[in-house]
């Protein structure tokens, strides 16, 4: 039985990680790895399911106080970054689900989910609030994780 040696090595094609050792220790304590990365995907779920609840309870709060039926911007955007907020834990859970049946890092799906999660900053910013360094530095982030993607999605 050959066992692969390259522990840890990311490969250009995949980014797959070699999991394999000859040390009894460390396969062990992949398997604990594993085992977190499974319990991560549950509490990944619970926290899903409860953000979904939580959008329905706000959106019902704003909906039924006067005036009735009616969302002020801010009502609308807190709903946006509500919504944004879960989907990004969706995104989170299908990196989690991705690294566990294919022992492969999926940069391209990390970086899409960065990025979503600084567009719900950038969607909920209240600008009259914020100093604007701050919005130089978001700049500057979404722009890097912008050319990040798009070498990424070119390379492929």
């Amino acid at each position: 039985m050959t066992e692969k040696k390259d522990i840890g090595h990311l490969h250009e094609p995949g980014h797959e990680l070699q999991l394999e050792h000859e040390d009894p220790t460390i396969r062990f304590l992949h398997r604990i790895i594993r085992a977190a990365v499974k319990i991560l995907a549950v509490l990944m779920v619970i926290v899903i399911v409860w953000g979904i609840g939580d959008v329905i309870y706000v959106l019902y709060q704003r909906m039924t106080e006067p005036p009735f039926l009616l969302l002020s911007i801010s009502d609308i955007l807190a709903t946006f970054g509500a919504f944004l907020a879960v989907l990004i834990a969706i995104e989170i859970f299908i990196n989690i689900t991705m690294y566990l049946s294919t022992d492969a890092i999926p940069v391209r799906l990390v970086v899409a989910t960065a990025l979503m999660a600084i567009a719900r900053k950038v969607i909920i910013f209240d600008f009259d609030r914020i100093a604007p360094a701050y919005v130089y530095g978001t700049a500057a982030v979404v722009l890097s994780l912008g050319i990040t993607y798009w070498l990424i999605t070119k390379r492929s």
